[in-house]
Formats: structure tokens, sequence, C-alpha cells
């Protein structure tokens, strides 16, 4: 399977992230999955790229040009997919990939989330994004998709596109 992994490009960000980020590479790799990453070095997604890489498995890293202008090419890459732009790295990253996983992020990584979630409910792709809630990350996001959902502002049960794990089991058992 080929797991695309939404995430944050940022180093300052609590160890909890980086430990959790690294178990799920390593399992990945060790369970004969690949990687779909956005092909940074920074933050999380040079930790899950270290993680799946070094344990054996497939990194493929799809690159905007200004990560590549700017030297931020991951070196933990199998293969690397360039790109013009964020919105090509999405397009790109969702066709490589069979299911998403969104770990903490920032702007980039719910701008991600939403254009797969989005994009599936009008039928163009039947593809799952999981949010990996480490130490309740997402729960204020999860809280307003409940309220749109409540207020009638999301036809039918978000859960069908966007699923949640609280644990890394569950996670698991959502991949599984």
């Amino acid at each position: 399977m080929k797991v695309a992994i939404f995430c944050s490009a940022n180093d300052n960000i609590e160890p909890v992230y980086f430990e959790k980020t690294r178990e799920l590479g390593e399992w990945l790799a060790k369970n004969g999955d690949s990687i779909v990453f956005g092909g940074c070095d920074m933050g999380l997604m040079e930790c899950v790229a270290k993680a799946a890489y070094d344990a054996g498995g497939m990194t493929i890293g799809v690159v905007p040009s200004k990560i590549e202008e700017n030297g931020h090419v991951s070196q933990y890459l199998s293969v690397e997919i360039p790109c013009d732009n964020l919105s090509d790295r999405k397009d790109l990253m969702l066709l490589k990939s069979d299911v998403v996983v969104a770990l903490p992020g920032g702007l980039g990584t719910l701008d991600e989330i939403f254009t797969v979630a989005a994009s599936s409910t009008i039928g163009y792709h039947n593809k799952r994004v999981i949010l990996y809630n480490i130490n309740g990350f997402w729960n204020t996001l999860i809280a307003l998709l409940d309220d749109l959902q409540q207020r009638g502002m999301i036809r039918g049960d978000y859960h069908r596109h966007i699923e949640i794990a609280d644990s890394f089991e569950q996670l698991k058992q959502l991949l599984g």
C-alpha cells in the first residue's frame, strides 16, 4: 500500500510528534508499505522519511520547485517526483497514494486534508484521510467538523471521508 503523509515541516514542535511519526514510518516500512510525502528535509516530513528509509521502506518525495530552489530536499528519497507548486504536489500525492494519514501540521496540512476530503465528497476518488490525533492535536478541528455536521453544513457523514485515529493501535486498524 502507498500511504500519503501530510504533516508539519517545522522542527520546533513537541517531541512527542516526532516520536509518534518515527514509530509510524518504521511500522509502514516493516509492513512493506511505501510512503508518499512532500519531499522536504524539515520537521515531521524528514522524520517520517528517515524512519521509513532507514527501516528499508520505499519513500516517494513529491518535491515542489521552491523546495528544490531553497535546498530543502530530503536525503531520504527512494524516488523523487519534481513538480511546479503546492497544487501539483497535492494532485500527485493523491494520484500516487491509496490512503492519506494527516499527522500534526499547519496551514499546508489543513489545505491538503480538505482538498482530498472535498474531492472525495463529490466523487473524484474514494481515498480516505485519517487524522492521526497524537495527544489530541486534531481535537479542535474535530470539534469544528462535528459542529459543521450538526449545523447541516456537511452533506452526509464526514466520517466517510475523514476518519480519526486517537492511538497508534487505532491507526494500524484503519490502515489494515
